[in-house]
């Protein structure tokens, strides 16, 4: 088959909606995952346990989906949510079914809600299961359902959105400028997959890469985050990362990125894949 299919996690606004755009551009068709099918859904997205927050937010599947499609490819609506590991499973059935293949696998999508922005004593221990659930295992099940694919055929790529709060630590507290330890904790578990993994895969054909984003002006950031101490207007464009993962699909020196972590916006600066674009943003001090 000349079709190669993409499925992207978080992909009604934001990363995840970039990369679909950018995949779609380099010629893939693309499955769409998260929660919000439609524009003007009310769904929790505060980051604090200290109030609720479920004003609806810019983007949808629907409208990612009509993007795609605008793009001449084909776009198929996976919803499902990262913390139901069955919708993730009937998710990516449904893709296999309707298309037969997935050959690009972005995790880009990641736990939203009260205790992101919080300190530690102030934050329920199943808020901290959550991240977990939603940032580890949902990709690990992901993973699980996609690679036996990907071997057989000799071939895949595997995206893992990670972040530098992975091995770094904020200058300023939760809530401050920093972030909570659910977020960090959880990025970090996540980072260490693709290089593990990657081992056990030697010579099969399939590539794991972790993406550092740096810091990224996402629809999210713009709406909820100054309040917390973080200025979206001085992030990178979501389109920086989308198209380095789109350069990642499709460019051969992808193998020498295998197991890596591949530094987002220099990456896209150094490749010039985004025309127009000043080049890499500092992460919040």
């Amino acid at each position: 088959m000349d079709r190669r299919v993409a499925f992207v996690t978080g992909a009604s606004r934001g990363i995840g909606k970039a990369c679909a755009l950018q995949l779609a551009a380099a010629g893939l068709d693309v499955a769409v995952t998260a929660r919000t099918v439609v524009e003007g859904e009310e769904r929790e997205h505060s980051s604090t346990v200290r109030r609720s927050n479920t004003a609806p937010l810019p983007g949808s599947l629907s409208g990612t989906a009509d993007a795609v499609r605008a793009a001449g490819r084909d776009a198929l609506v996976v919803p499902a949510d990262l913390l139901d590991r069955a919708s993730l499973g009937a998710a990516v059935a449904t893709v296999l079914e309707r298309w037969g293949r997935i050959d690009v696998l972005v995790n880009n999508g990641r736990y939203i809600g009260p205790g992101h922005m919080d300190h530690f004593l102030d934050t329920p221990l199943a808020l901290l299961d959550q991240h977990l659930e939603a940032n580890v295992m949902a990709p690990l099940v992901l993973l699980r359902q996609c690679l036996p694919a990907m071997i057989e055929r000799g071939e895949g790529l595997v995206v893992d959105i990670t972040s530098s709060v992975a091995w770094t630590d904020p200058s300023a507290p939760a809530g401050e400028g920093g972030w909570g330890l659910g977020y960090a904790m959880s990025k970090a578990a996540l980072h260490r997959v693709a290089g593990l993994v990657q081992h056990e895969l030697a010579d099969t054909g399939v590539v794991l890469v972790n993406i550092d984003p740096g810091f990224v002006a996402t629809e999210r950031m713009a709406q909820d985050m100054g309040e917390f101490g973080f200025d979206a207007s001085a992030g990178a464009p979501p389109d920086v990362i989308g198209a380095v993962v789109a350069w990642l699909a499709t460019n051969p020196a992808v193998r020498e990125w295998a197991g890596r972590v591949v530094p987002g916006q220099q990456l896209c600066h150094e490749q010039g894949l985004l025309p127009g674009w000043s080049g890499p943003v500092p992460n919040p001090a």
